[in-house]
């Protein structure tokens, strides 16, 4: 057993979790203003290999796990996750105004699932103080820029197309040229009423129209839920086919409790919020199987998230279809160290099935 799971976890454990979540930002803020430390952290984490580099959509990455949106939901502590092993590090989700999120609390763990339930409601600081955040922070690796709408509350007016909209244009306007590639977020579980209002195929549309006309030069990936099954996949695909913007495809985490759960749900029952972590694995896994069949994979490409832990999660993604995986819940219960772990995981798997290039793997199970 590691430091981290038989000493660390069962200290951070015993607080909030969002005051660890809080307090770790912070701290990576302070430590990444550091060369020296940034510099010996890279060399502790980061395995340097051929193998696991990658080209995805015009972009290097030195290996294919990233850090997923919802850590750094401000952009706060870049140049420290960075230093950590990740081959790209996506920031937000980040809407156009400041969001101070849901009520507390609002981050629950479930150790037994080796899970959370997230329900922290979008909560960033706005597109504009992001984008000045990020003119002044440098980054080695890709960065992806998860943009959303604003969460205004739920005594605010209901929404309309074109309040949607010109809020997603907003922060596009602010945030297109501060990263290297967009992720626009399409799922949120603060719909009016919970449905998604971009389940519908005339609103994609619509929205992707707005987007063409803001001359945006990075890829951009569509976040959506992973709810609606095959029917949705294929209206996704025939909604995007005329804009050859769109790179790819992220399923993001689905509203509620929709998956199997090993803790008694005397538990989680008043846990308001969507799970993450290792129960939504094979959820997201199907998703990947299923949309990666259907799209042109010459053109579109899919980044996996949902229960990595192990390099053999990773892999599994990446076989069934993922160019790129992220993981996030796998730190909280595995430690700064596992990066380092998959990666070298990736490696051994990667010499066992006679593959140079982890660009090689993907789609070898998806057949």
């Amino acid at each position: 057993m590691t430091l981290y799971k038989s000493f660390i976890r069962p200290l951070l454990f015993k607080c909030d979790p969002e005051w660890i979540h809080h307090t770790t930002i912070q701290v990576g803020h302070i430590l990444g203003t550091s060369k020296p430390l940034r510099h010996i952290l890279n060399n502790r984490y980061h395995i340097q290999d051929p193998h696991l580099q990658t080209e995805v959509c015009g972009l290097h990455f030195q290996n294919p796990i990233g850090l997923a949106a919802g850590y750094d939901k401000s952009g706060e502590a870049v140049p420290f996750l960075e230093s950590l092993g990740f081959g790209h590090i996506e920031i937000g989700s980040i809407s156009a105004h400041l969001s101070h999120g849901n009520p507390k609390p609002r981050l629950f763990r479930l150790p037994q699932d080796q899970a959370v339930i997230v329900h922290y409601g979008l909560q960033n600081d706005g597109a504009e103080t992001i984008s000045n955040r990020l003119t002044n922070i440098p980054h080695q690796h890709p960065l992806g820029i998860n943009i959303v709408k604003t969460n205004c509350g739920i005594d605010a007016p209901p929404d309309t197309e074109d309040t949607i909209l010109t809020d997603y244009l907003t922060s596009v306007r602010l945030l297109k040229d501060k990263g290297d590639y967009l992720t626009l977020n399409l799922s949120c579980p603060n719909t009016e009423m919970g449905r998604d209002f971009f389940a519908d195929k005339e609103h994609i549309i619509r929205f992707l129209q707005a987007l063409a006309t803001e001359n945006i030069s990075c890829p951009v990936f569509l976040k959506v839920s992973p709810i609606y099954g095959i029917p949705y996949i294929e209206t996704l695909l025939e909604a995007t086919e005329g804009f050859n913007f769109i790179s790819g495809f992220i399923f993001n985490l689905a509203p509620g409790k929709t998956v199997p759960l090993k803790t008694k749900p005397q538990t989680w029952q008043t846990m308001p919020g969507a799970v993450a972590g290792e129960p939504v694995k094979e959820q997201m896994n199907t998703c990947i199987k299923e949309l990666y069949n259907r799209m042109d994979q010459n053109r579109y490409h899919i980044i996996g998230i949902g229960g990595i832990s192990t390099a053999e999660d990773a892999y599994e993604k990446i076989q069934l279809g993922a160019s790129l995986v992220q993981l996030l819940t796998g730190l909280i219960y595995e430690g700064p160290n596992l990066i380092r772990q998959i990666n070298k995981g990736l490696l051994h798997l990667l010499e066992r099935d006679g593959l140079s290039s982890i660009s090689q793997a993907v789609g070898t199970k998806n057949t």
